[in-house]
């Protein structure tokens, strides 16, 4: 009894033609048709809405781009140069020593001045001063510079220290100036 499973598939195909009725596919595709939904017809091209739509959008673009564009470019040449210079080195890049003495009198300058008030009566003085000192921090700056490029020397160290000394001195001058603008003010006589 035992029979070959490819014979019984040949003949269950056979049996399974011969089941189906002659024009059992064209009926089944009517039917399908007719069960299944039309198609609704589309419009050919864009309604009037649709191109409006779009051609706002792309004037909102335009625009937009437009004003970007347009928009003047602000002092990206300072951070170009910021980023072009080389990394300047100070006293404290080279020796600790160097360093504490360095931060003690930056220290110190930032200390005095924030000791200073400001007033209407002695605004003119105080101005005068902090030219002074902004002169100094330029050269202090330009120090640093050449402490960078040439190394360290003892004339460029004895140089910013002396600068360093110098802008302390000339803060304790400022106090002293504007203690004595306050007794002239407040005697209202001359003390100098």
């Amino acid at each position: 009894m035992a029979q070959d499973i490819r014979d019984l598939f040949k003949q269950e195909q056979q049996n399974s033609v011969s089941k189906l009725s002659e024009g059992h596919e064209a009926r089944f595709i009517k039917k399908l048709d007719d069960a299944l939904p039309k198609k609704a017809s589309r419009k050919s091209g864009w309604s009037f809405l649709s191109i409006a739509a779009s051609v706002v959008v792309l004037l909102g673009l335009g625009y937009g781009t437009f004003q970007y564009l347009n928009q003047p470019i602000e002092n990206d040449t300072t951070e170009i140069v910021e980023a072009i210079t080389p990394e300047v080195k100070t006293m404290g890049d080279f020796s600790p020593d160097l360093k504490k003495v360095e931060d003690y009198y930056l220290a110190s300058i930032n200390l005095e001045l924030s000791k200073v008030e400001l007033t209407p009566e002695n605004k003119e003085v105080f101005d005068g001063y902090l030219m002074q000192l902004e002169e100094l921090k330029t050269e202090y700056h330009n120090l640093n510079l050449e402490l960078t490029e040439n190394g360290a020397n003892p004339l460029t160290i004895d140089a910013l220290i002396n600068n360093l000394k110098l802008r302390l001195n000339l803060l304790y001058r400022l106090q002293e100036q504007l203690k004595d603008l306050q007794a002239v003010d407040a005697n209202g006589e001359s003390s100098i």
